[in-house]
């Protein structure tokens, strides 16, 4: 699964109030038929493309092909994106299955998808996403899904030569595509390798059959194992996922799968809380009294015992919810926390993007994967869009830049907000061990990441 980045605090609230779109790019993650996305109607609700943004996906960041390595402030000519880099997030909404906590745009689908319809639809939609964001190159494109290795390879290939045609794809551009570690798709690895995917992305979730079981997942560790290996052999980069405070779990039982995976030679992990979401098959357990996840305590533990064992093994957090050896980092999920510019095409995508005009947009595209599948096919794209104030733009890069180890740069928001954050807004985090600076950069301590949503209130209140 592509996560957008998780839940900003582990643990206070695991239950979420309600789902909410996965940023496409999202995982976070735009389309039209001439020059710009139809914009929202004014009695249609904006919560779909504001705050907080993005996803996701599954994860990943790092120094990518022209993005700026520290995600400093707004270059000369106000293009505030440059400071962040260039992506694009492909949604495949399809899944062999639905997981019972998975609350992402993916769905089952009734019957054959059609390829060739499927892959015309998303050529025209990164079409019309072309002519909002004007020239430029693209440092990363990330398939996201859904299950993205349900794709057929020749459709992973037009996509990307369309990205290279429309934007050009940068030296070295990072192309990663998430996928399930079953035998199936693990045997489509080399068909992706030779298309032009850099990167793979794996969900494995679980290093036990128990577990995995329990999590609706259809392969098993062996599966896991095996399809690990082969990604290994055919990408200079690999990935995978898991997720801890499982229903049953010790932190004990966390460490020592922990240390397991990090035994694989595994160079990047993202490691998720698991988190009840409603509407889903967790969530209607959860709240009929049929599902027991740890508590809060047990759940800390399991994060203090993440921080600990990855950096021990040399991949330290670089985000809340991932780790990697340096230079591993996910350089695509890094140009969301960093708060650049990226076209969101596909069922659900959302995107940030930056007009000729210097006015930056959010947009998301319809849902449904029927409904988006009509739209593009009927007018060219199926994408809203709404101008994000500058007030709103310093709020979304404060919440994404926090999660980073790099935290955020204090001049940017103050260009981007039109006045600087209160010191004495700053000064009892410092006092309290909650936050540090570095020069114009606030970051938070491994005290406060824990309660960034806390850190963002005191801040932004």
């Amino acid at each position: 699964m592509t996560q957008i980045p998780a839940p900003v605090a582990p643990p206070p609230s695991r239950v979420a109030p309600a789902p909410s779109p996965r940023p496409s790019p999202p995982r976070g993650r735009g389309g039209e038929i001439g020059a710009a996305c139809a914009p929202v109607a004014a009695s249609a609700p904006s919560a779909p493309l504001a705050l907080p943004l993005p996803p996701v996906g599954g994860e990943g960041r790092g120094e990518g092909a022209g993005a700026t390595g520290e995600g400093g402030g707004a270059t000369a000519d106000g293009a505030d994106w440059r400071a962040g880099g260039f992506g694009v997030y492909v949604h495949w909404p399809f899944c062999a299955s639905k997981c019972p906590y998975c609350d992402f745009n993916s769905h089952v689908a009734k019957s054959a998808v059609d390829q060739r319809r499927w892959r015309a639809a998303l050529l025209s939609d990164l079409a019309a996403a072309r002519a909002r964001t004007g020239p430029r190159r693209a440092d990363s494109v990330f398939f996201g899904g859904g299950t993205p290795s349900l794709m057929d390879p020749e459709t992973v290939a037009a996509v990307i030569a369309q990205v290279d045609t429309l934007w050009g794809l940068a030296p070295g551009a990072e192309i990663t595509l998430e996928a399930n570690p079953t035998s199936v798709e693990a045997g489509r690895f080399s068909a992706y390798a030779a298309v032009g995917v850099t990167r793979v992305s794996m969900g494995v979730q679980a290093l036990n059959d128990a577990d995995l079981r329990a999590l609706g997942r259809t392969h098993s560790v062996a599966e896991a194992r095996a399809a690990f290996d082969i990604a290994r052999a055919r990408f200079s980069r690999v990935s995978f996922d898991l997720i801890y405070a499982r229903m049953g779990q010790t932190p004990q039982a966390w460490a020592a799968e922990l240390r397991e995976a990090l035994a694989m030679a595994v160079d990047h992990l993202s490691l998720y809380q698991l988190t009840i979401e409603a509407g889903t098959r967790f969530g209607d357990l959860h709240a009929r009294g049929r599902l027991s996840i740890p508590d809060d305590d047990s759940a800390a533990d399991m994060y203090l015992a993440t921080q600990a064992v990855c950096a021990a093994a040399g991949l330290p957090a670089y985000e809340v919810s991932n780790h990697a050896r340096p230079g591993a980092e996910s350089r695509h999920n890094l140009i969301y926390w960093r708060y650049g510019d990226y076209v969101g095409v596909g069922p659900g995508a959302h995107g940030r993007v930056t007009g000729a005009d210097g006015a930056r947009m959010a947009t998301v595209e319809a849902a449904d994967p029927a409904a988006w599948l009509r739209a593009v096919e009927t007018r060219g794209d199926a994408c809203e869009a709404a101008p994000l104030s500058g007030q709103e733009q310093a709020v979304e890069y404060l919440m994404m830049a926090l999660r980073l180890s790099e935290g955020a740069d204090l001049d940017r928001f103050a260009r981007l907000n039109g006045a600087p954050v209160a010191p004495e807004r700053i000064a009892p985090l410092i006092s309290d061990g909650m936050a540090r600076r570095d020069g114009a950069r606030l970051i938070a301590t491994d005290a406060g990441r824990p309660v960034l949503n806390a850190l963002l209130r005191a801040l932004l209140a």
